[in-house]
């Protein structure tokens, strides 16, 4: 018989995630400047002091949220791209379906949103964002697409201006969600935008 785990314990290891996910409503709502801790513990339930239990800071709160929601996206297409036995254009098209997908139903793509917002007050979060996300986000793009000039299947392009090609779209799908889909006169469709991205950048690179 499995070992029963007491309802205390099992609370407070959910605490931390508990703890992101009221983070996010806050800083999606007020903004990284205007967000604060007791609003942050309030709602997930907790004392403020237990915040501090598993983060130092307000800075470090928004560290791990931006880690856990976009970080954990990355790697795991890092990791998928590296057991990928296909061609560089199948494993193109799958990794940027996949961040399609999360474009268009993760709430945590607020999170940009925030950065650009606030980059003038806070360098250090965009630093962080900078080499932490972009950075790990661009080096999968390059591989990728390095991976295709290697194996005969894309021409040769940069591959650093084309990793940038590969996630503008993505991007721009995320910010107009959070930004200006309120006011369309209908819905804008995020899948037909990743799509049509596929099959420019695709014909872009394809090698003739």
């Amino acid at each position: 018989m499995a070992e029963l785990v007491p309802r205390w314990s099992r609370r407070k290891d959910a605490r931390p995630q508990e703890i992101l996910d009221a983070a996010l409503e806050v800083f999606a709502e007020k903004g990284f400047a205007a967000a604060r801790m007791d609003e942050i513990a309030k709602r997930a339930g907790v004392t403020k002091g237990t915040i501090y239990l598993y983060f130092a800071s307000k800075e470090e709160l928004f560290k791990a949220l931006v880690r856990e929601a976009i970080g954990g996206t990355i790697a795991q297409g890092a990791a998928y791209a590296e057991s990928f036995e296909g061609s560089a254009r199948e494993l193109l098209v799958s990794v940027l379906r996949i961040l399609g997908m999360a474009m268009r139903t993760s709430n945590r793509i607020v999170l940009p949103k925030i950065i650009l917002a606030e980059a003038g007050n806070f360098p250090e979060l965009v630093r962080f964002y900078r080499f932490e996300i972009i950075e790990k986000g661009m080096s999968l793009f390059r591989g990728i697409v390095a991976r295709g000039i290697a194996q005969g299947e894309f021409r040769e392009v940069a591959a650093d201006h084309a990793a940038r090609l590969c996630v503008a779209p993505v991007l721009l799908g995320a910010l107009w969600r959070v930004v200006f889909a309120p006011f369309d006169p209908e819905p804008y469709d995020l899948d037909a935008l990743i799509e049509t991205h596929i099959d420019v950048l695709l014909h872009g690179l394809e090698r003739r």
